[in-house]
């Protein structure tokens, strides 16, 4: 059975305070893109596991990748036999897209599907919680407020059909960590479930990421790519999560490959 994980964007980013057990709590919109990976995952025959991946190189052990600890976590909790996997990688990765995330989210459906074991969305989300932060998001998959750290989901009646995406990936991998270690908290400002229901013009002046004003200082190229998409007629452009991807909506398709260099491009229409 072959399944294609989804990425997402984050629709502003407000970080709203440190938590006593080392997380933050944040607000942000998070609504699904169709720039997705591959997955395959069939019974072994053979009786033996086995995990291989193609298409963008993906960092670290391949025993320690999230659709491992998936299935890890599904079989020693439902006795499921051992699997073939295979992951093609074509959602950047340290990028702010949450490919990882809807790997490890599509992983555990596919198996409750190949498996028959009939889950269910609440039980899906409780384990995908214990994958990530934003795993739980891609069991539904439909645009969302997350609070808590990412995984408290609001779903949201928001539609960005018709809008054109750019998404602008420079040679840069920030971590979440590295992002989040910069970050000041503020929650004293107007909540972003309202502040998205205005008209997408006005986002520009009130819906923000907070990583861009730590993020935007250190690696001053990201900055120079959401001035770009602004001068080439983007609606809204905003990084990604804690990025390294800035992304701009535009409501005519645009032709600006060229204009960003080395950098991973991708248009997609929503």
């Amino acid at each position: 059975m072959i399944v294609f994980p989804n990425s997402k964007i984050n629709i502003g980013l407000h970080i709203l305070r440190k938590r006593t057990d080392g997380f933050h709590e944040i607000e942000s919109l998070f609504y699904p893109v169709s720039l997705k990976d591959a997955l395959e995952i069939i019974p072994a025959k053979d009786g033996s596991f086995d995990f291989r991946a193609s298409g963008l190189p993906i960092p670290g052990n391949p025993s320690e990748n999230i659709c491992v600890k998936a299935y890890e976590l599904v079989r020693a909790k439902y006795g499921i036999p051992p699997v073939k996997m295979h992951l093609h990688k074509a959602v950047p990765m340290q990028a702010g897209l949450g490919g990882g995330s809807a790997d490890g989210a599509f992983s555990l459906k596919l198996l409750d599907t190949l498996f028959e074991l009939k889950l269910g969305n609440a039980k899906l989300k409780e384990l995908a919680l214990q994958l990530g932060s934003d795993c739980p998001f891609f069991i539904e998959n439909r645009p969302a407020i997350a609070g808590g750290r990412g995984e408290l989901l609001k779903t949201l009646d928001f539609d960005l059909s018709g809008y054109h995406l750019v998404l602008i990936k420079p040679d840069l991998n920030i971590s979440t960590a590295e992002a989040y270690a910069m970050a000041r908290p503020d929650h004293n400002r107007p909540s972003l479930e309202k502040l998205v229901k205005t008209p997408v013009a006005s986002w520009k002046d009130h819906v923000q990421n907070d990583f861009e004003k730590s993020l935007f200082s250190k690696y001053p190229e990201l900055a120079h790519i959401k001035k770009k998409l602004y001068a080439n007629g983007a609606i809204y452009a905003s990084m990604s999560g804690s990025g390294s991807t800035v992304y701009g909506l535009f409501e005519e398709q645009t032709n600006i490959e060229n204009q960003f260099g080395d950098c991973l491009f991708k248009m997609l229409r929503l």
